[in-house]
């Protein structure tokens, strides 16, 4: 499904690059973990096959096509979904209205279908009087949720998430944990979470660590 072919970055100087000749492949239907390090790069790694940001050599293909070719902005849009650990959701609507917002977007299938989304918040624990509060109202955890079911309610194949648990306390992560391998095992989507904490790599399908610019399995 997504695959980087002899994948390259660094800033300034090749020779101080954070990683060369990174060759993975990631398959719908599994979840997939990367630690490191603070500056080891990977959170530059999800940037890339995100297309937040462009790698500086090499390439990344999303069923068989560069992602180059698809364009960023389109792949962005129809391809890929990201959660980010702060959440980054709009702060002035309410649950049910950011899912609808995100639907609306990116053109998903289920373009406007109220009910749809209302399902999908209450299957991840939010009850109908929370999804019609303003966003700010919830707790961390809740709000962690919302992000998650903005990326169920897309149709997006791939699914990235930047330390999506660093904000949240023991219970939540388990439960945090739980959703994002229902997103791949459930809709048959590629997860892909860039994690520091043990217990989330563990729980993946499949976890690399990045060290000393190169990928390792775990």
């Amino acid at each position: 499904m997504l695959k980087t072919k002899d994948l390259g970055y660094w800033y300034d100087n090749p020779k101080n690059s954070l990683f060369e000749n990174v060759n993975l492949e990631f398959e719908a239907g599994q979840s997939y973990a990367i630690v490191g390090q603070s500056g080891s790069g990977k959170t530059t790694f999800l940037s890339l096959i995100a297309g937040l940001d462009k790698p500086k050599s090499g390439s990344i293909e999303f069923e068989g096509k560069d992602i180059g070719q698809i364009g960023l902005t389109n792949y962005r849009k129809k391809d890929v979904s990201i959660i980010f650990q702060s959440y980054n959701l709009f702060t002035y609507m309410s649950p049910l209205n950011n899912l609808l917002t995100a639907m609306a977007i990116t053109e998903s299938s289920h373009t406007g279908d109220k009910a749809f989304a209302a399902d999908m918040l209450r299957k991840l624990g939010l009850t109908d009087e929370q999804m019609k509060q303003n966003v700010q109202q919830l707790s961390g955890g809740q709000q962690q949720r919302v992000a998650i079911a903005r990326t169920m309610v897309c149709d997006a194949r791939l699914v990235v998430a930047d330390e999506p648990t660093g904000n949240l306390d023991e219970d939540n992560t388990a439960e945090v944990i739980e959703l994002f391998q229902q997103i791949a095992h459930e809709q048959h989507k590629c997860v892909v979470i860039v994690t520091h904490e043990s217990t989330v790599a563990n729980a993946c399908d499949n976890a690399y660590r990045l060290e000393k610019h190169e990928f390792s399995v775990i």
